[in-house]
């Protein structure tokens, strides 16, 4: 009698590890010894060699075919703060790209990871953007990030949760989709949608696609202004795609999912923390078919190499009392918790010191 289909693991999604499986299913090996592979590298597993419920012959197939590992980031250097942990991974072919880990005093963790080498939309508040577009990363280089040994072999085992927010704009690398299917699919990553989070500043096409092939995924979308003529001084893609264009389609996400999205809010002292902000902010919300689904996550602006040097911090203060008027005008708001200011965590600074200390030993790699 042939064998029910829903014992057969489906097909993994596009990438190294779709190979890989070929690579088994052709040389005739049991299907559960792909599991036991994937197992492995979500514990921490760097290397074939190290996949011990492998038989050595099977191990030895597998890295004449691949080399000693499938996993293909390298660290270059790490920033450790009291909860965070920043680490500049290398990819072979040598784009540097940062991840950080958010240790929470509950005992849990997560991890921002990045999906582009640099980033090519120029947003005025962002170190990465000043240093331009390298390439989109692969499937592998996003996933690898998430279970890499520096944190899956701590006690409590791998992030239990993944935040697109690092490097780059998420929407702007199609990869990002199949590396959701990849982190959210059973018999890989594990995770559940509602412990991933994207982060946009409103690519409207992707933003469409990810509420229809992720709609369990949260989503935050970056606002930063109200007003459409300063939102694309600080975010030059709305003038392609606007924010109530963005809105919109959120809109039919949160009445259909009925998922809470988040308004990311980074407040710059002196340019839009004005009564005038605040109140149009609040009017935006109001004016969403599901406004008790839209929370606006205050971010105190973090000055960062290569950014705007006329932005300021806003008082600490402030950025409290901004929460606390939207409060006043019927808006879920709360202030975003941050990590790591004492080790420069934010997006891209890492990065361009590296590249930075690069530029200055020139092509043969010794100093000027």
């Amino acid at each position: 009698m042939p064998h029910s289909p829903r014992h057969e693991h489906p097909p993994p999604p596009p990438g190294i590890l779709a190979e890989v499986h070929a690579f088994l299913r052709g040389l005739g090996a049991p299907s559960y010894r792909y599991q036991q592979l994937v197992t492995a590298f979500q514990r921490g597993a760097q290397s074939f060699d190290e996949v011990r419920d492998l038989p050595g012959d099977l191990r030895q197939l597998l890295v004449s075919r691949f080399g000693l590992t499938v996993l293909p980031l390298e660290i270059e250097s790490v920033r450790t703060g009291a909860q965070v942990e920043k680490v500049l991974f290398r990819t072979r072919s040598g784009a540097r790209v940062e991840t950080v880990l958010s240790r929470y005093r509950a005992g849990w963790s997560s991890v921002c990871v990045s999906t582009q080498a640099g980033c090519g939309l120029a947003c005025s508040f962002c170190a990465t953007g000043a240093l331009g577009l390298e390439r989109n990363l692969s499937v592998d280089e996003i996933c690898a990030q998430v279970v890499h040994r520096r944190w899956s072999s701590e006690p409590g085992g791998a992030p239990k949760s993944v935040a697109f927010m690092g490097m780059g704009e998420a929407l702007a690398n199609p990869n990002v989709l199949t590396a959701l299917s990849v982190l959210t699919a059973k018999d890989h990553g594990g995770l559940s949608p509602r412990r991933i989070t994207v982060s946009t500043v409103g690519l409207a096409p992707a933003l469409a696609t990810l509420t229809e092939t992720h709609p369990q995924v949260t989503l935050t979308l970056s606002v930063h202004s109200p007003f459409p003529e300063q939102r694309a001084q600080l975010i030059p893609l709305e003038r392609r795609f606007p924010l109530e264009e963005n809105l919109a389609i959120l809109d039919r996400h949160v009445r259909r999912a009925r998922r809470k999205t988040y308004l990311a809010y980074l407040l710059i002292e002196g340019v839009n923390d004005s009564e005038d902000h605040l109140e149009a902010l609040a009017k935006l919300v109001h004016q969403r078919s599901r406004p008790e689904l839209f929370h606006v996550s205050v971010i105190r602006y973090n000055a960062a190499f290569g950014a705007d040097p006329s932005f300021r911090a806003p008082a600490s203060s402030k950025v409290d009392d901004f929460v606390a008027r939207l409060h006043r005008l019927g808006i879920g708001a709360t202030r975003r918790q941050q990590f790591g200011a004492d080790i420069d965590a934010a997006c891209g600074q890492l990065r361009a010191e590296s590249m930075g200390r690069l530029r200055q030993r020139g092509p043969s790699g010794d100093p000027h």
